[in-house]
């Protein structure tokens, strides 16, 4: 029985997979973020790591391998706390925030850049000091030498996607448009770390 294959390019491949993944959205909302974190996450972590590699390249050094432990720790990082943390905070902002709410615009923009970026970005460098099977020291001076510059990377970068994703975004797509800005955000923070 012959098996016949789809190319890529076939409009009707991409609106099944997209019937798919807003099925598995509808049924299982946390676990299709959270897996869609993890897989992307990985990602950002192979895109840095192709970047840092090229950049060696043309620097006239040799060539280094893939580090196949940053993209498993970033995939855990995405599947156990991106995709169930910012779906919760996404539901929880529009809460405490519903659009009949005076300046909620600006109100959810705040509660995102000064309350939720700080402690996630705070909880990604610990994850992944644990992940990496450092000392609590080890996390203090990542966090100097780190944190800081981090987050005001974070304000300057995701301000603007964020005030699209948590205004325009429906809420069920906001942890993947979110997803899709961080793939080339893990890139930066993964240089930022080393």
């Amino acid at each position: 029985m012959p098996v016949e294959s789809l190319p890529v390019r076939d409009p009707s491949f991409h609106r099944r997979l997209l019937q798919q993944y807003l099925l598995l959205l509808k049924k299982y909302p946390i676990l299709t973020k959270s897996v869609t974190s993890g897989i992307l996450s990985a990602l950002g972590n192979l895109l840095s790591q192709a970047l840092e590699s090229r950049k060696k390249r043309t620097d006239g050094d040799l060539k280094k391998d893939i580090n196949i432990l940053g993209p498993a720790r970033f995939a855990i990082y995405g599947l156990c706390f991106t995709g169930p943390l910012s779906h919760y905070f996404y539901q929880l902002m529009d809460l405490l925030f519903p659009s009949t709410v005076p300046y909620c615009t600006l109100k959810r923009l705040l509660l995102d850049r000064l309350v939720f970026a700080p402690a996630f970005l705070l909880l990604f460098f610990f994850v992944m000091n644990i992940l990496e099977g450092r000392t609590f020291s080890a996390f203090q001076g990542k966090v100097r030498a780190g944190y800081w510059l981090a987050l005001k990377m974070n304000w300057k970068v995701w301000t603007p996607f964020q005030f699209i994703n948590i205004n325009y975004v429906p809420v069920q797509f906001r942890v993947l448009f979110a997803n899709l800005v961080a793939l080339f955000w893990y890139a930066y923070l993964a240089s930022v770390r080393k």
